[in-house]
């Protein structure tokens, strides 16, 4: 039995599935993943996760119970369900990323969507069993008195459900997305948007990235659920029961970041790009391409700042990762193609001969990335909402003279924002002058801000930051 169990959607490995019938094990993507993977095999904590693909479910039928450490895999403590496909699809596509994130990041355009329907009902109920598979493993796994740390939108029902299972066990749910305001926020249905409340106040210590996500938290269970809150205490009473609210702003291991960003594949990158982009100064940007992260406006304010500022023209490059993401959904297929138009319209209107202002990469390359952070004079992180956004943290620590163009709606203005140049994500013309702003700023004001955002990004490493929700699952005194 665990005495600490971690619960999240996706898991630190994931497997793939040739066609002779071998499996492949590979580390798992996503930024949760990278930031409990280390501290939770280096603790000794059992994982729980979902089956994500067929090479994982593969997996999971051949390892005994779920468990793919008792099969052999180096993966350390590590559970992983074999939820029905169809289950799964509805639940983390049309409810997890098509509903509630949408909900939390603010994305519907409301005269057309969202609308609540039979279908939806039907994919709420997955989303139900989906959440109830993972409560069931949980009370399986845990120990007397164990912690339990669930993580994300995917599971906001889990810590209530096993409750029901497990009174015993410490609970703890933390949001690594914003949470929406109550006009937002009751959008969803009624029934839905309690579920999901007393979903997560099952637990007993509730975390967010930053204090105005808790505070929209705290507004939503006041409004929607009449409980009892008490913001200065943060805590929320319901039912007969107070949830502990916390704020754990997730930050960088430097160390680590640093140690991978020196390794040879890295400096081949750089090598190539200082090849490729010569003396010019070099604007970067690193994202999914994900409704929230904004690249299209993005895109826009570069073309804007080009029109305003020709003196600049062919001695910046402006180089712009675009990961694919969720192309299961219609509305990011159609988002990363509204990217690329955006890219060609600006090559066709400026590029020349012997410069090219915009470099597009749409294929995941990790270790061109850290390159690019390193190079960077400019670092562009302009999202609608974010929870946190560890790009923005990531790139002072890489790059100590780069100047950081930061959205006043990411989490990480929170703590990044008295050394950033701050934007309304929504306007492309001062996101322009931003971008000037940042392309001549002093050299040593560069450095002093740079030093200050290193300090603000390392402070809460995920090592701490886990020790921390860790210790708020002690029994109150």
């Amino acid at each position: 039995m665990n005495a600490v169990l971690v619960a999240s959607n996706r898991g630190p490995v994931s497997f793939t599935l040739s066609e002779d019938g071998a499996l492949t094990m590979r580390r798992g993507g996503g930024g949760l993943v990278s930031g409990l993977s280390g501290v939770v095999k280096e603790m000794e904590v059992l994982w729980v996760c979902a089956a994500l693909s067929d090479g994982d479910r593969s997996a999971v039928r051949l390892a005994p119970g779920g468990r793919l450490d008792h099969a052999g895999y180096d993966t350390g403590p590590l559970r992983m369900l074999d939820i029905p496909p169809s289950t799964f699809h509805r639940a983390y596509n049309a409810v997890a990323n098509s509903t509630l994130w949408f909900v939390n990041h603010l994305l519907y355009n409301t005269p057309t969507a969202p609308q609540f329907d039979t279908r939806f009902r039907r994919e709420w109920e997955s989303y139900q069993s989906y959440n109830a598979a993972f409560a069931l493993a949980l009370a399986e796994e845990a120990g007397p008195g164990a912690r339990v740390m669930v993580q994300d939108y995917h599971l906001t029902l889990a810590p209530s459900m096993l409750r029901g299972e497990r009174p015993d066990v410490r609970i703890s749910h933390f949001s690594h997305t914003p949470w929406a305001p109550p006009e937002y926020f009751s959008l969803l249905p009624d029934e839905v948007a309690v579920e999901v409340l007393c979903g997560i106040l099952g637990a007993d210590h509730a975390g967010f990235l930053t204090a105005r996500w808790a505070a929209a938290f705290m507004d939503c269970c006041e409004a929607l659920l009449g409980a009892n809150v008490d913001r200065g205490a943060r805590t929320v009473t319901h039912e007969g029961r107070t949830t502990r609210i916390g704020v754990h702003g997730l930050g960088v291991d430097g160390d680590a970041l640093w140690a991978r960003a020196v390794e040879p594949d890295v400096e081949s990158h750089m090598a190539a790009l200082r090849q490729e982009v010569g003396d010019s100064k070099l604007i970067v940007r690193i994202d999914r391409t994900e409704l929230s992260k904004n690249i299209v406006r993005g895109l826009a304010a570069y073309r804007e700042f080009l029109a305003a500022h020709p003196e600049w023209h062919g001695k910046v490059v402006h180089l712009a990762f675009a990961y694919p993401s969720r192309h299961d959904l219609p509305e990011y297929r159609e988002y990363t193609a509204a990217v690329q138009r955006c890219a060609k319209e600006i090559e066709d209107e400026y590029a020349t001969e012997d410069w090219d202002p915009l470099i597009l990469n749409v294929n995941d390359d990790y270790p061109r990335s850290l390159a690019a952070y390193r190079l960077a004079d400019v670092l562009l992180v302009n999202p609608i909402r974010d929870g946190m956004n560890l790009v923005a943290k990531e790139g002072p620590i890489l790059s100590p003279r780069s100047a950081l163009v930061l959205s006043r709606e990411a989490g990480a203005a929170a703590e990044l924002g008295a050394d950033a140049l701050l934007v309304n994500p929504y306007d492309v013309c001062g996101t322009a002058e931003a971008i000037h702003e940042a392309l001549v700023m002093p050299e040593e004001e560069r450095l002093e801000r740079g030093k200050r955002l290193r300090a603000a990004a390392t402070a809460l490493p995920p090592g701490l930051w886990f020790a921390e929700q860790l210790a708020a699952l002690e029994p109150a005194p």
